[in-house]
């Protein structure tokens, strides 16, 4: 019942900009933590910014000063706003949530499909 849907992936020249969107859509009545996950060709995904409920937030050292995870509570939407970008910010990026269906629910972690962000000259 839960989906995560992002868009806003495409290509961008080295120190361009995107902003990633992730449309949560369904039943979650606990939400803990939403994040931005990525997987360079060949490698294993990693975390690249993370939003608890309460609003902290924390960056992949990778990525600090330059993305910014938002999230808009009315249109049920994490951002994630990608600046000063790299080639080596290529990278196909997941949009997850960890939370509870219900308060009786134990907590488990829910994907999107991905979005593929190409930073290349």
């Amino acid at each position: 019942q839960v989906q995560l849907v992002e868009s806003g992936g495409g290509v961008v020249q080295p120190g361009g900009s995107l902003r990633l969107s992730c449309v949560v859509s369904g039943s979650i009545e606990v939400i803990i933590r939403m994040g931005w996950y990525r997987q360079a060709p060949g490698e294993e995904r990693e975390l690249a910014a993370a939003m608890t409920s309460g609003g902290s937030t924390n960056y992949a050292d990778s990525v600090k000063g330059r993305f910014t995870i938002s999230r808009d509570n009315v249109k049920n939407t994490v951002y994630l706003q990608m600046n000063s970008l790299k080639p080596e910010d290529t990278a196909v990026y997941y949009c997850n949530l960890e939370g509870r269906r219900t308060l009786f629910h134990g907590a488990m972690d829910y994907w999107g499909k991905g979005t593929l962000v190409t930073v290349s000259s």
